[in-house]
């Protein structure tokens, strides 16, 4: 049996350059704001999230930087595209979310089922900028 789910990556938040702290990142920001349309991908059952992000972005040649980190129990997600935490604000960065929800935990924790549908976001505001309302 074949298990799929999508991901998808997008910097809508920034599409507006203004925004941006560092503008040596302007390059990088794609127009409408996708970094890679929604796509369909093969996982292997026990691959989490993380695992999916950093096999999809190697294959696509799409830059993405990672460091291990106790807080998140595993990787955490520092650029994706040359676009990394904080250069958007003190309160940027890469968020997740699966089939609409923004897990409480990280990305390493979360395990793919079928028909999941993962998108990476970036945020300016923790989150609220980008649907999230836990973090108020």
């Amino acid at each position: 049996m074949i298990h799929t789910c999508t991901l998808e990556i997008r910097c809508d938040t920034v599409v507006d350059t203004s925004k941006l702290e560092n503008e040596a990142v302007i390059p990088y920001v794609p127009a409408n704001g996708v970094i890679l349309a929604t796509t369909e991908v093969e996982y292997t059952p026990g691959e989490n999230v993380f695992e999916v992000l950093k096999r999809v972005t190697r294959d696509q040649g799409i830059q993405m930087e990672f460091r291990d980190d106790p807080l998140y129990s595993g990787a955490y997600i520092e650029g994706i595209n040359y676009l990394y935490e904080f250069d958007g604000g003190t309160l940027s960065g890469w968020m997740y979310k699966v089939n609409g929800q923004f897990p409480n935990y990280g990305c390493s924790q979360y395990f793919v089922e079928d028909g999941d549908e993962i998108v990476w976001m970036y945020t300016c505001d923790l989150g609220r900028d980008v649907g999230d309302n836990s973090t108020w």
